[in-house]
């Protein structure tokens, strides 16, 4: 979500930008030079260009661009956030726990909804859940204080290092989330269900 601004000067439309799963943000000056937005990755594939899902271009001649392999990512100009709950990143413990606690729902489910916390995709539950040690499928109102507390600090932490990586699926267990994987900590094979509609993967020796 960021501010524009029209060519007098005027404060425009807010513009607002959805990853989708693997979209990411690329800002270049007018040499094509790569100055901002999510770490540079390479890609396994000749670019294509339906892969920018969006484009602006500066005055100057840089770019602001959202590239989205899977073409799931969005732009609108200002998007109503009304039914958004608060950022998951920078939410206090105490916040935290109070709005996942207002459900009977499974712990994953709580964490997808948008309108309970923002920005928890499919793969950072899995991750942060994961990390904890908690099971997708326990119901909110069964953990403890410090099942959340520990839920919680997974979470800044799955989401600092997505930051710092360039994205969610640099998560540890991510990798692992598909047929015949194991879990890096104890090597348990990894089960797959479904939570909250959603595809899911879990250790079953640790996330009980």
């Amino acid at each position: 979500m960021c501010d524009t601004e029209t060519a007098d000067g005027e404060a425009g439309p807010a513009l607002g930008v959805h990853l989708g799963m693997g979209g990411r943000i690329v800002v270049t000056d007018s040499d094509g030079e790569r100055i901002g937005g999510g770490p540079a990755r390479p890609d396994r594939q000749p670019r294509k260009a339906e892969w920018d899902r969006f484009t602006m271009t500066f005055d100057d001649g840089g770019e602001f661009r959202l590239f989205d392999k899977r073409r799931l990512g969005r732009v609108r100009l200002d998007p109503d956030l009304s039914g958004l709950g608060p950022d998951a990143e920078g939410m206090k413990p105490a916040e935290f726990r109070d709005r996942l606690l207002r459900g009977t729902s499974a712990v994953k489910a709580r964490l997808l909804d948008q309108s309970v916390l923002a920005g928890v995709g499919n793969l950072l539950a899995d991750e942060t859940l994961w990390q904890a040690r908690i099971s997708p499928k326990a119901p909110v109102r069964d953990l403890t204080r410090t099942d959340l507390d520990r839920l919680h600090r997974n979470l800044d932490r799955a989401l600092e290092r997505a930051v710092a990586n360039g994205g969610v699926h640099t998560g540890e267990v991510v990798e692992h989330r598909h047929p015949g994987g194991h879990c890096p900590r104890c090597g348990t094979e990894m089960v797959h269900g479904t939570v909250g509609g959603r595809s899911t993967w879990w250790c079953p020796q640790e996330q009980v």
